[in-house]
């Protein structure tokens, strides 16, 4: 027991200041440790604040993401997850950004959800210290159809009302479904509305969803819910912003007196659902 922690702290110490987890002791800890090490990383100092709303260790395990696995991070945007994904998976694992097809979208969409391969395995290899060839970058009409039928875990977080607004769900969840293993499995974080929300309220333009309708719409397209967790729920939040879920922290989009600042800072990030899923067959 000694050894191990002395191991763990060693690993600790020399991640948060060189690089990742060499492969030689990744194999003499297990998956909990490893993460500790990850989420303890120095690169992930700007990162952290938000551990206490977005649960990443929980999460993970609720998610059932092991390291060596191919995990599909949708949609990585600013690359919180790609700080901890791509160190935690390994060497033997490999870490996909994906992003949507908006080759017939908007502008505003293209600006948005950009082409990935371009330029973010350069970026994530600058925030992680792993090299730029291990990480695998695609927009959804651009994969490899050598993919499909090989990924462990797709994981979307906080993405879904984005989907849902912008008419992606139906091409994106098949091309999901494509990629996942006959036992992988699909996780999902959303921003979760109240049962009874409006349905004007739910169309994605404000943030949130409604866990029945998520569950309907992921259901709708060959998947089966296996589990759902309450690990990012935060009951303080009313889900009911007039500026949506923006208006909660770190954004406080339009929040101009301090009043309402410290009100939205006292409820903190927004209340979440966390799904599990399974490929119907």
């Amino acid at each position: 027991m000694r050894r191990s922690l002395l191991l763990l702290s060693a690993l600790a110490f020399s991640v948060s200041v060189a690089a990742p987890l060499p492969a030689h002791a990744e194999d003499k800890i297990t998956d909990a440790q490893a993460l500790a090490v990850v989420l303890a990383d120095a690169r992930r100092a700007a990162d952290t604040p938000r551990d206490i709303y977005r649960h990443p260790a929980e999460t993970m395990a609720f998610f059932k993401v092991k390291r060596g696995m191919t995990v599909v991070d949708y949609m990585p945007s600013s690359g919180w997850w790609t700080r901890v994904l791509v160190p935690f998976l390994g060497e033997k694992g490999k870490y996909i950004g994906l992003n949507p097809d908006v080759t017939r979208a908007e502008d505003r969409m293209k600006q948005m959800f950009s082409d990935l391969n371009g330029k973010f395995p350069a970026q994530a290899a600058g925030w992680t210290g792993v090299s730029a060839d291990r990480i695998g970058a695609y927009n959804t009409d651009s994969l490899p159809g050598s993919l499909n039928g090989s990924v462990d875990r797709v994981l979307i977080f906080r993405e879904m009302h984005n989907l849902w607004r912008m008419g992606l769900m139906h091409k994106e969840l098949t091309t999901v479904r494509s990629l996942l293993k006959d036992n992988g499995l699909l996780g999902i974080e959303q921003h979760r509305a109240n049962k009874k929300a409006r349905a004007d309220y739910t169309v994605g333009t404000r943030g949130y969803m409604r866990e029945q309708d998520v569950i309907a719409l992921v259901e709708a397209h060959g998947f089966e819910l296996v589990g759902k967790s309450e690990i990012n729920a935060n009951r303080r939040d009313p889900a009911n912003h007039p500026e949506g879920v923006w208006m909660l922290p770190p954004n406080l989009r339009n929040v101009t007196d301090e009043a309402t600042k410290a009100r939205m800072l006292e409820i903190g990030e927004s209340d979440r659902m966390t799904l599990l899923f399974k490929k119907r067959r």
